[in-house]
């Protein structure tokens, strides 16, 4: 029973979350579209000869949070830079992309990455619990931090606490490239032929969480980084 819960988890379930997740960012798309056109204008920054680089500036370097909160730009940086090596890293498991060295038994970053954002996600859970944030914050907002704060803690311990054994690797990055290559090429087969030991569990977890991740990303806060680009053009158009 438990293995096909496993199962189920580490496949069917990794495709269900991707489709919900593509579906439900295309819909609020579509829905913005269609939303009736603002009757002001949105700029409230002065004229630049150079509109959109000062939008890409104001999207990456996030100015205003550094001049009035520099701690919380520090961790929302190292969160942002943090999460693209995240993607980077796991896009490297795919044998078809391989990034880095086919031979490497290492993670890109060899789990600095995922440390990172742990302590960063932290961060940004313990400040919600502080005022004046703590007012302006809803339940939801606990929860997805919570969320990203035991997704990233997971992944921490297969990086790290699951990677060394007595005789070197118990898993290494040619071991989770095999269960993304059957992701990738739809082939569906049991992850627990190609991950074994211990470690599966921690690993069904993780991948649970992700899947929850992806499912709630179209409904949470954080889809505000879709917007963010196309938002700072229109406060500098």
């Amino acid at each position: 029973m438990i293995d096909r819960l496993y199962y189920f988890i580490m496949v069917p379930m990794v495709y269900l979350a991707v489709a919900w997740c593509l579906i439900g960012i295309a819909a609020k798309i579509v829905r913005l579209l269609k939303a009736p056109q603002h009757p002001t204008t949105l700029q409230i920054f002065p004229e630049t000869k150079t509109p959109l680089l000062a939008a890409l500036v104001d999207t990456f370097t996030l100015p205003t949070v550094r001049e009035h909160r520099p701690l919380l730009w520090f961790f929302l940086m190292t969160f942002h830079v943090a999460f693209v090596l995240l993607i980077v890293a796991h896009l490297d498991l795919i044998p078809q992309l391989s990034i880095v060295s086919g031979a490497s038994h290492h993670m890109i970053g060899h789990g600095a990455v995922g440390v990172a954002l742990t302590v960063s996600v932290l961060y940004l859970l313990f400040r919600r619990f502080r005022a004046p944030v703590r007012e302006l914050s809803v339940p939801s907002d606990y929860i997805l931090l919570l969320l990203l704060f035991c997704l990233f803690l997971t992944g921490d311990v297969i990086s790290w606490a699951n990677s060394w054994g007595q005789n070197g690797f118990v898993l290494s990055k040619q071991d989770f490239g095999a269960y993304l290559n059957g992701l990738v090429k739809f082939t569906f087969q049991d992850p627990s032929e190609v991950l074994s030991g211990g470690h599966y569990t921690v690993i069904a977890v993780h991948v649970l969480l992700a899947n929850l991740f992806l499912m709630i990303l179209p409904f949470s806060k954080i889809m505000h980084s879709f917007f963010a680009l196309p938002l700072n053009a229109l406060r500098r158009a």
